[in-house]
């Protein structure tokens, strides 16, 4: 039963309801991305790049050193997340 439900859990993670739709999750990303694409993916890059840099900084002035481990863990999260973008947008310029 336990099992079943992970299944399902994970399911509802994978697709999303959008105006009706069920729209899934890509597994890569499209051969062709439009221009609508390519500006979806700076300012998403921006967003990731600026979440990254704010985590940083607030683990640098946090006297919590619990808060500051956090804060540390969520600005990973954030360079992971760019660096998947980055990997998508342009593989030759992603750190591997």
């Amino acid at each position: 039963m336990a099992h079943q439900e992970m299944d399902q859990g994970m399911q509802a993670q994978e697709q999303s309801h959008l105006g009706g739709q069920t729209v899934g999750r890509m597994s890569e990303p499209p051969a062709v991305l439009t221009d609508k694409d390519h500006h979806y993916l700076k300012d998403a890059l921006s967003w990731e790049l600026l979440a990254m840099k704010k985590c940083h900084q607030l683990a640098g002035i946090c006297q919590s050193q619990e808060v500051a481990a956090l804060a540390n863990r969520l600005g990973s999260m954030h360079q992971q997340h760019y660096q998947r973008l980055l990997d998508a947008v342009d593989p030759q310029k992603a750190l591997m």
